[in-house]
């Protein structure tokens, strides 16, 4: 049985800073990692890492069903990454884009036996909507100078540990995150930007204004 993965990544501007995320459906629960690029990275790059990270958390030989948003991961994979490597990993242009980890991406899916699959983004899948969040989480944290990466939840019985570079536990509410990304989307805002109003409300209300407002609504 495979289990399923979903990662996703992007910047905000492209190029710009970035983030990704990863969410696993793990037996015995929900995995998420999440990271991020505070520097000028590329959305291309940002869906490659969180693949990788994706496929790193497990060990050789495990079955997996990848599935990402990015047909530019998908295809990399499983299209055009023979011909590139036949080529010396050049294409008829050129040296290929993001060599450095495709080559890393290679040398992974070759040690496990993944299944890609492509879907649609932002089509109402959950799993895809949750690891989404978790980019838009990496790359506010990377901005604000935080830990590279963060991992929540207990992994997989099958899965190796995760690497040390990704820093503290972090528990990531699934349901809020849901609630965030809907939320941010009927007032036309990016979740982050959603994320950045509440905080500087509550913090210009104060902790007893606001547990004011909560009584008042209970």
């Amino acid at each position: 049985m495979r289990t399923i993965v979903y990662a996703d990544g992007g910047c905000d501007p492209n190029p710009g800073p970035g983030g990704w995320g990863v969410v696993i459906a793990a037996p015995d629960g929900t995995v998420e990692l999440f990271g991020g690029e505070p520097g000028t990275t590329t959305n291309n790059r940002m869906e490659l890492t969180a693949a990788i990270r994706g496929l790193e958390h497990f060990p050789a030989g495990a079955a997996i069903e990848m599935r990402c948003d990015s047909q530019y991961v998908v295809k990399s994979v499983t299209e055009w990454m023979r011909g590139w490597k036949a080529r010396g990993w050049r294409t008829t242009t050129g040296e290929v884009k993001n060599v450095d980890l495709m080559k890393r991406l290679d040398v992974l899916n070759a040690a496990r036996d993944v299944k890609w699959t492509w879907v649609r983004g932002h089509a109402g899948d959950p799993l895809n909507e949750r690891a989404d969040a978790l980019v838009h989480r990496g790359r506010r944290e990377a901005k604000l100078g935080k830990l590279e990466s963060r991992n929540s939840s207990a992994p997989a019985p099958a899965a190796a540990p995760a690497p040390p570079a990704q820093g503290a536990v972090l528990r990531v509410d699934l349901a809020l995150g849901l609630q965030v990304t809907r939320a941010a989307k009927a007032a036309g805002v990016t979740p982050d930007a959603l994320v950045d109003d509440a905080i500087r409300l509550y913090l210009e209300l104060g902790a007893d204004a606001v547990a004011r407002l909560r009584s008042g609504r209970a």
